[in-house]
């Protein structure tokens, strides 16, 4: 099976708050149905196999950029807004975490009864999966976390995450049934996580022997073996650091969105009254849905669109989160009466900033663009976890020209 990627990030506790979590169950599911309408199920299948663009996805939503809080979140508010609209977009979450991932099975074949595909042979998907990650690969990390995302062609993927237990990491593991050929040999489409040095891998193509041996002695069938995967390792500091993010694709997005008006794109007119802290959120909502896969190596700038709940890089601007919503959510609705204008120009946004980075020279501070959006936060609606932001006693003007 081709092998999408894994991901190693800090391991954080805690919950998400319900101001939070409401508003990522609705953005996340919007994101899902203007790719599920532009590109189809199994490219949203793809998009949340790759380690990369699902950091990136769970940025953009408000959730800290680098944390293991990322996949918890991200899978628990998309089965929550996911489905219930299951039967109309073809998409069914299974599994969850802890008590949850073991119900995987009875979910999937309840979905089978109700698509006719085939539910024994998508259990012993999921079950290899997890056994796979938490048995062949002996890296130290115990799963905790398993959904299965299937679509009603058969097609799936699964994202599951596990702990170790000694050094407070969580490593994420990706699969997608792309091109499938064996479980037992580099199966992953990604796994995500720090370097441990030499671990047990039996999954590596160089451990054919051992495996051939393995199963000599258990008596059971050997498989064939696959493809390389992407490999997302994340740092644990908590803020958002130059060296985090590539700053020609900030700074031509902060420039695009904050310098130039809707009026000089004649792309942008329906976006047209919409505020550049807005235009910065939606840029960066739209190149998650229309990017190519080369722009998500640095999560950490999707982070530069609604903030992080935990005030890294700035708190939630909730105010500019629900505008976002309300904008793409009417897309969607026009979208499908006929009229897709509106989605159209949200991803002109996109086009416009990707040319604006051929020939733009980053020469701005990234702390100072962090500082900014701090001041400013209680003139969004910003949110942490600890509480709402604070008006500053010398309040800043809102500075919009950075080059």
């Amino acid at each position: 099976m081709k092998r999408s990627g894994t991901a190693d990030l800090p391991l954080h506790y805690g919950k998400v708050p319900p101001w939070l979590y409401e508003r990522m169950s609705i953005l996340g599911l919007s994101i899902i149905e203007v790719i599920l309408a532009d590109y189809g199920k199994d490219e949203v299948l793809r998009r949340l196999s790759d380690p990369f663009w699902f950091q990136s996805f769970g940025a953009v939503m408000g959730m800290d950029w680098h944390s293991s809080g990322i996949t918890t979140s991200v899978m628990g508010a998309l089965k929550r807004s996911i489905n219930p609209n299951s039967q109309s977009l073809g998409l069914y979450i299974c599994g969850g975490k802890g008590k949850f991932s073991r119900e995987t099975p009875s979910e999937l074949l309840q979905i089978a009864d109700k698509t006719g595909l085939n539910g024994t042979e998508l259990v012993r998907a999921s079950k290899l999966s997890a056994k796979v990650d938490n048995t062949a690969i002996q890296d130290g990390y115990q799963l905790y976390l398993h959904n299965f995302i299937v679509s009603d062609n058969g097609n799936w993927s699964v994202v599951q995450q596990g702990m170790h237990e000694s050094d407070g990491t969580a490593r994420r593991y990706h699969w997608h049934s792309e091109n499938i050929k064996s479980f037992i040999e580099e199966p992953h489409t990604g796994i995500n996580g720090i370097s441990r040095g030499t671990i047990l891998n039996l999954t590596d193509s160089e451990a054919s022997e051992n495996r051939k041996g393995i199963l000599d002695i258990s008596h059971t069938d050997s498989a064939e073996i696959m493809s390389d995967f992407s490999r997302l390792i994340l740092p644990n500091h908590h803020d958002v650091q130059a060296s985090d993010v590539d700053l020609k694709r900030l700074g031509a997005l902060l420039y695009v969105t904050r310098e130039q008006q809707p009026q000089n794109f004649e792309d942008l007119l329906l976006l047209e009254g919409v505020g550049p802290r807005t235009m910065q959120s939606l840029a960066l909502v739209s190149e998650v849905i229309h990017g190519a896969p080369s722009r998500f190596k640095d999560p950490a700038r999707f982070s530069f669109a609604h903030g992080g709940k935990d005030g890294h890089p700035f708190p939630v601007p909730t105010n500019v989160y629900d505008e976002s919503i309300q904008i793409l959510k009417s897309g969607i609705e026009k979208s499908k009466l006929g009229n897709s204008d509106k989605l159209k120009t949200l991803n002109k946004l996109h086009q416009i900033v990707e040319a604006t980075e051929k020939d733009f020279i980053p020469s701005f501070d990234i702390q100072e663009v962090i500082e900014e959006e701090r001041q400013n936060s209680w003139r969004f609606g910003g949110k942490t976890v600890f509480g709402d932001a604070q008006k500053p006693s010398h309040p800043k003007a809102i500075q919009l020209s950075l080059f």
